[in-house]
């Protein structure tokens, strides 16, 4: 096996005028998870629709599992598992029949495909909708399946674009355990989704994209660090006007004042002993503390911080809304939809 499972080296593509990827380069080593992470439209799908055979790129390479995407496409694909955005069951075969036939189609032997689909269905707790027909499954059961699916032959490279998109908390959290298994046995991953906290919890390293580009690259913890973006809260016993000059110097930016005097904040390094100077700051002056706390900088903050400002500049683009990735401009959007019609 080799040592980096998954590569892109310099990709470009382009839709018309639109430009979806501009050089994207990131590596995934042997056995681990690496978040992909952008708004929409950004060129995740793009990347991802590359690395998986489904599309050509104007320029780069990419190899997956030490195959060359672009000379051996037949090679990766025996590597590979992926669950894209859009589930791609027939609706018309039941649950049971949809895995069998992936199986069948992927060389395996009909009663090996029925014991594989068996155990998958009951992984994903599909046990009892198993002999149902497709279509009359819920978007999660059918999301469920899909990624029951990726899963047959045992690969081990998987590629997850947003994979728990519309599942209910209890399948999300179900699919996590399932991706933490995968990744204790050895399967590499990449993972693409607009959930931040999915990317905190699961991936070992996160690449940012943006217009095309990669941003930032590192694990969750350096990328929050970087983002400075830890806050301080103070709340004093009672109003004193000078809190603010006592605790200037200890903080990164400017101190705010709420609650009639009583609340002060300002962005801080996260740096360790923080709280108790602050503290002793205000005890050295005579002012007593109800409560201090510092707050580490999340996913959220670092996604806002690297794509919230730049797509707040133009007038299409918005930044990240609650633990759900913002959304890109049109322009970009249509590269990614028109990705999707892309031919191998």
């Amino acid at each position: 096996m080799a040592d980096t499972m998954i590569e892109a080296d310099g990709l470009f593509k382009s839709y018309g005028q639109t430009r979806a990827l501009a050089g994207v380069s990131f590596s995934v080593p042997a056995g681990s998870v690496l978040g992909l992470l952008g708004p929409n439209g950004a060129g995740k799908t793009t990347a991802v629709r590359i690395l998986t055979t489904l599309a050509l790129p104007d320029a780069g390479q990419a190899r997956v599992a030490g195959i060359d995407v672009l000379a051996y496409p037949a090679g990766v694909r025996r590597q590979i598992g992926v669950a894209a955005q859009d589930a791609t069951l027939d609706g018309l075969l039941t649950g049971r029949q949809n895995l069998v036939l992936v199986g069948e189609l992927s060389g395996m032997r009909t009663g090996r495909a029925r014991t594989r689909a068996a155990e998958l269905l009951e992984l994903f707790e599909l046990a009892g909708a198993a002999d149902r027909v497709v279509k009359g499954y819920s978007g999660g059961m059918r999301r469920r399946l899909d990624l029951a699916a990726s899963l047959l032959t045992r690969p081990p490279v998987l590629f997850l674009d947003e994979p728990t998109t519309g599942l209910d908390p209890v399948s999300r959290q179900r699919v996590w355990e399932v991706i933490r298994d995968l990744t204790g046995s050895g399967v590499t991953l990449l993972l693409t989704t607009q959930y931040l906290d999915e990317a905190d919890a699961l991936a070992d390293r996160i690449v940012v994209v943006n217009h095309g580009q990669v941003i930032a690259d590192g694990t969750p913890r350096e990328l929050k660090e970087r983002s400075r973006s830890a806050h301080v809260e103070v709340t004093l016993a009672e109003p004193r006007p000078e809190a603010a000059g006592v605790i200037a110097p200890l903080v990164g930016g400017r101190v705010s004042v709420s609650d009639h005097g009583l609340r002060l904040s300002a962005a801080v390094d996260s740096a360790s002993g923080l709280a108790t100077a602050v503290v002793r700051a205000l005890d050295q002056a005579g002012m007593l503390v109800d409560n201090i706390e510092v707050r580490q900088p999340s996913l959220d903050d670092v996604f806002f911080a690297l794509t919230g400002a730049q797509n707040s500049g133009d007038n299409n683009g918005s930044g990240a809304k609650g633990t759900s990735a913002g959304q890109g401009g049109p322009g970009a959007g249509a590269a990614e939809r028109e990705s999707q019609g892309a031919q191998a």
